[in-house]
């Protein structure tokens, strides 16, 4: 049995305290948030903090940390400050250095050295090249070594001449003399008198002379043949001996000035190796070290000024990776991790329209600089990079950095370039992205399961508590004090505690984005400096809160301005069959509103069941398609348990032109369909939110605040009659923040909200009427909305059965169940 209308209005009737939660300033123990400590703190997301500490201090490789949760919860600034921390407890990492490879020119070597050292043995190393250009000038320049060089010499210039002067004497025992000029080596004829033969003397002898003097000229040839043979062999073995003889004396020098730096870096055997490569180098390289003439000018000027090469380039250090000035291991945040900002790069300059380059071009990468630290990443700029992804992975699965091309990666043509050798990688990746693209990652990349086995995800919203809101009240004073502004009086942190609660949407909870209250706590201080105040008051909060609003509804108020006009039909007054105030929300960038839409029914005989009109124009989704397939179960399961069911019936929303999506209208249209079917009025002033199951319970939706005060706005807009207001589920009463005008209308009994958990529920508060529940005999007490509905169902089937006979089929069949319309949510898609 039913009870009265009346009295079912004011049972669900929500109490006033309910719709809104106040914060009491007296809990918060300070005045102003100078009082409170200035160190920033996380507050709540204890799942997320025990996550990210586990993560960042296991070693073993693939524990890397992929931190989820939504923008703005303070994901990205606790992760920075706890690797800062963890990161000041740890050892500096080493310095690394890029060398010469003596044996590869194309393949620098890597060379580990202790923090700070790099730089040392960098500052050395030129020093060393430097003392070595000195020291062998003037060694070879040196009075000394000439003399050694004249001594080595002049004995070669004996042994040559000696073959020059027994040439000479077998020449003029055949009669002949030798003439050495530039072109050559001549013999040449003499007279008696030794002086050569003028060519018409020589045509004057006899033939039999003449071919004698031949003979012994082919004879003498062959002998200075083997005179320069011998000229030349010693003027090798001088070539030689000087060289061996400047190698020695080279070769000591660099001795000399190369040990004080062995001595130095001797426990590093790369360096030990390298130093030796380097001794070999120059001794074998001397000539860069002699003193060299100012180069020839060109004869004509040049376009540009050509730099000339350094000669002494190959024995520079590339200090790559310089810890000097690094306290614990380092924590490196790259905003653009494309490939070559990840991995490093060898770089190339122009020289006479060609490309060159060195190792002392080769410049390091993210993965350089956190090389036993910590490395942050934001996931949304790793993937816009080509191939970054997949550089990161393959440096963590291989743990080593290997600087390589990109074109390479890309399959283009390979250029000539350098292959430094790989370097060791030992790091702790931190990324930072949604849940969506985690789960995805998850579930199609094998590598990333192994290599981001840690995920530390950060909530929406925090559990209200009183110790929550003085660590929420700390984290806001220590935001308000990094960014300049001034101090908040205790009553204003209530009121962002409040405005934190209904962003969150629940009275038991705080919203965790701390970027919306950022803002406002930015707005609120400019409006106390622009009101000359010291301290942000509460109604500064309310000032900037009344200000934001109003910055982005204007579209809202064009739609209550043609609600006003007529343009857009709604009734708050009055009753009508078949007709009920829907309420939707639009979502327009960072502001939300929720206003009413006309939802009407017409019902008449026919089989083929509810139709919903969104779905046959395409402008329904299907979450809005579903919920008008529950109605017509729930008409099945609740009056057809006897009879079949047979009607035709139509839902639409009125004057919408775009896509309606989302349930939360289906109980709206259930109350819409009844009301029809059993020509029951419904008073206009009630606007409904709630989805509906196929057992009539109410299910919550979201929006009900929004939902709430865009009704209400429309009500004061045409007309407050004390009588309107909104039927919402029971479950969403949790979910009640309403603006303090609302809830003093509410007060005044100038509005009403009623929360249900039946469909039962909300037909008494909308028709006034008993809802009637079924007796024993199966049937519906008279006079009440079930029995109008189930009478009308009744009629429908009869006068469906008497217009379209069917021979040949048992009425006693139960008919097809209707098919539905698909559908979606309320509320339109856009505005």
């Amino acid at each position: 049995m039913s009870v009265p209308a009346t009295d079912a209005r004011e049972r669900l009737r929500v109490p006033v305290e309910r719709l809104r939660w106040r914060c009491d300033p007296a809990v918060f123990p300070f005045e102003t948030t100078d009082e409170l400590p200035p160190d920033e703190i996380m507050v709540g997301q204890e799942r997320a903090v025990r996550a990210l500490d586990f993560g960042l201090g296991v070693p073993q490789p693939g524990y890397n940390v992929f931190v989820t949760g939504p923008t703005g919860t303070g994901r990205t600034t606790y992760a920075r400050q706890k690797i800062e921390q963890l990161a000041a407890l740890r050892p500096t990492p080493s310095d690394w250095c890029y060398v010469y490879n003596f044996q590869q020119p194309d393949e620098p070597v890597a060379i580990r050295f202790a923090p700070g050292e790099g730089r040392r043995f960098r500052r050395d190393m030129h020093r060393l090249v430097d003392e070595l250009r000195e020291g062998i000038r003037q060694l070879l320049a040196s009075e000394h070594f000439g003399k050694r060089r004249r001594d080595a010499l002049r004995a070669y210039e004996d042994r040559v001449n000696a073959v020059w002067q027994q040439l000479e004497g077998e020449a003029r025992q055949l009669g002949f003399t030798i003439q050495r000029t530039a072109a050559g080596v001549f013999p040449l004829p003499v007279g008696p008198s030794g002086e050569p033969l003028a060519p018409e003397l020589l045509e004057r002898l006899p033939a039999q002379q003449r071919e004698a003097l031949e003979a012994r000229a082919r004879q003498l040839g062959e002998r200075i043949g083997e005179a320069l043979r011998q000229v030349r062999n010693l003027e090798r073995e001088a070539r030689d001996a000087l060289r061996e003889l400047e190698r020695d004396a080279v070769e000591r020098v660099v001795e000399r000035a190369v040990e004080p730096v062995r001595e130095r870096y001797g426990a590093n055997p790369r360096v030990a190796a390298y130093l030796e490569g380097l001794k070999h180098d120059v001794v074998e390289n001397l000539d860069l070290f002699k003193e060299e003439e100012e180069p020839a000018r060109p004869p004509f000027p040049l376009p540009v000024e050509v730099r000339r090469r350094d000669p002494f380039l190959r024995y520079r250090v590339n200090l790559l990776v310089d810890h000097a000035e690094t306290r614990g291991a380092p924590v490196v945040i790259e905003p653009n991790p494309t490939y070559y900002n990840l991995i490093g790069k060898v770089e190339y300059r122009g020289e006479f329209g060609a490309l060159v380059t060195d190792f002392t071009m080769i410049k390091p990468g993210a993965l350089h600089r956190a090389n036993g630290g910590f490395l942050l990443l934001q996931l949304r700029d790793l993937a816009l990079a080509p191939l970054a992804w997949e550089a990161l992975k393959r440096a963590l699965r291989s743990r080593e950095i290997r600087i390589e091309n990109l074109g390479e990666q890309l399959g283009l043509i390979p250029a000539a370039t350098l292959r430094p050798e790989p370097i060791p990688l030992d790091v702790k990746v931190v990324l930072i992205g949604n849940t969506l693209v985690y789960h995805l990652l998850y579930l199609f990349d094998e590598d990333f399961r192994e290599l981001f086995k840690i995920r530390a995800d950060f909530d929406v919203d925090l559990p209200r508590s009183e110790a929550t809101l003085r660590e929420y009240a700390q984290a806001l004073g220590a935001v308000a004090r990094r960014q300049g502004l001034l101090p908040f009086h205790r009553d204003a942190i209530a009121r962002l505690v409040e405005y934190s609660v209904r962003v969150a949407g629940d009275q038991e909870k705080l919203t965790a984005l701390f970027h919306e209250m950022v803002k406002v706590l930015a707005e609120a201080s400019a409006w106390a400096q622009r009101e000359g105040a010291t301290v942000v008051r509460a109604a500064h909060v309310d000032r900037a809160l009344e200000e934001k609003v109003y910055r982005s509804n204007r579209i809202e108020e064009r739609i209550r301005e043609a609600i006003a006009q007529g343009q857009l039909l709604v009734d708050i007054d009055g009753a009508r069959v078949g007709t009920v105030n829907g309420l939707a929300v639009h979502l327009l960038g960072d502001y939300s509103f929720g206003r009413p839409n006309r939802i009407t029914a017409r019902t008449y005989v026919g089989s083929r069941g509810v139709v919903n009109i969104e779905r046959e124009t395409q402008m329904s989704g299907r979450i809005h398609s579903k919920g008008v397939f529950i109605l017509a179960n729930y008409l099945g399961g609740r009056y057809a348990q006897d009879r079949p069911l047979t009607l035709n019936a139509s839902l639409t929303f009125e004057q919408t032109y775009e896509e309606v999506e989302g349930d939360s209208a289906s109980s709206t249209e259930l109350y819409t369909l009844l009301s029809d079917l059993g020509q029951v009025p419904i008073e206009q002033g009630i606007a409904v939110t709630g989805s509906v199951n196929q057992h009539g319970q109410i299910q919550p939706i979201g929006g009900v605040n929004e939902k709430i005060e865009g009704f209400y706005y429309v009500c004061k807009a045409l007309g407050l009659t004390g009588r309107q207001g909104v039927i919402i589920p029971a479950q969403n009463v949790r979910n009640l923040m309403l603006h303090d005008e609302v809830v003093e209308a509410v007060r005044g009994g100038r509005f009403h909200i009623w929360a249900v958990r039946t469909v039962d529920e909300g037909l008494e508060i909308l028709t006034g009427l008993p809802a009637g529940e079924r007796g024993p005999d199966g049937k519906f007490p008279e006079g009440t909305v079930n029995a109008r509905v189930a009478r009308r169902l009744e009629e429908l089937g009869e006068r469906l059965r008497q217009f379209v006979p069917r021979p040949g089929r048992d009425e006693r069949q139960p008919a097809e169940a209707p098919v539905p319309a698909a559908g979606g949510e309320d509320e339109p898609s856009g505005a």
